[in-house]
């Protein structure tokens, strides 16, 4: 059974659309960096946690043999939309569907949070092979624009138990037995559109704000609108760059 936490359930399952719409892609130089990673025709690559398919998108322009691996079903028909050719499963970082040592690379793109634990590790590296490489890829909120921080004060009274990249708990199964160690990288990105788009969707797809009762969803996005009283580059008749830094931190499984 695949156990997924509650915040994610509730969440992605209400409100995909939003998530589809409200997430930014990913800066060009990490289709690259994919590239010389050898990811090509020919490999097998994993996209665990694949969401609406915002990361698979960079999988299937580099040519690679794609298994999404999405455990809320609302996503997965995302993904099953936009990307009919790829393989989109129902399961779990510790329980995938997949051979020991059958796949050349595991993604996990926003997604390693909700699953940090040496099982997962355990599992990512069982289907791996070897010198397989599993990568984490992260849109991270560049809080030096000072919206985006009021942004985060807007979201922060909801997080609860809800895992959050800020804390750090990602990193903190690293090293780890069987991988070599982390490698990272980070390229600078803006997420350019219109404010509905860009700002409200982002905040409101996140999975705590989606959870919400209506009435508290609403005055969440009510405060996010306010802030174009004091930051008229938000305003809804122009467009907006939402600041992301993308990281990208790597390993390999060791073959022996």
């Amino acid at each position: 059974m695949t156990v997924i936490h509650q915040s994610a359930q509730d969440g992605y399952s209400k409100y995909s659309a939003v998530y589809e719409a409200g997430r930014p892609g990913y800066p060009p130089e990490l289709q690259s960096w994919l590239t010389r990673s050898g990811i090509r025709s020919g490999t097998t690559v994993v996209d665990l946690g694949a969401g609406t398919g915002k990361f698979t998108k960079l999988l299937v322009r580099a040519g690679a043999d794609i298994i999404a691996i999405e455990p809320v079903g609302a996503m997965r028909e995302k993904i099953s939309q936009n990307y009919p050719s790829v393989d989109t499963i129902n399961g779990s970082a510790t329980k995938m569907p997949l051979s020991d040592d059958s796949v050349d690379a595991v993604f996990c793109a926003q997604a390693f949070l909700w699953f940090a634990t040496s099982e997962a590790l355990e599992e990512i590296r069982r289907v791996l092979k070897p010198n397989g490489m599993l990568g984490l890829i992260w849109n991270v909120r560049d809080e030096t624009e000072k919206w985006v921080t009021e942004l985060s004060r807007i979201m922060a009274p909801f997080e609860a138990n809800t895992p959050r990249f800020h804390e750090g708990k990602w990193k903190a199964v690293f090293p780890a037995d069987g991988f070599a160690p982390l490698q990272e990288l980070t390229f600078e990105h803006k997420h350019r559109g219109n404010f509905q788009n860009v700002v409200v969707n982002r905040i409101m797809s996140v999975s705590f704000i989606s959870a919400l009762p209506p009435h508290a969803r609403s005055d969440v996005e009510n405060q996010i609108r306010k802030l174009t009283d004091n930051y008229p580059e938000l305003a809804n008749d122009v467009d907006v760059d939402f600041p992301y830094h993308t990281l990208i931190a790597w390993t390999r499984k060791l073959s022996t």
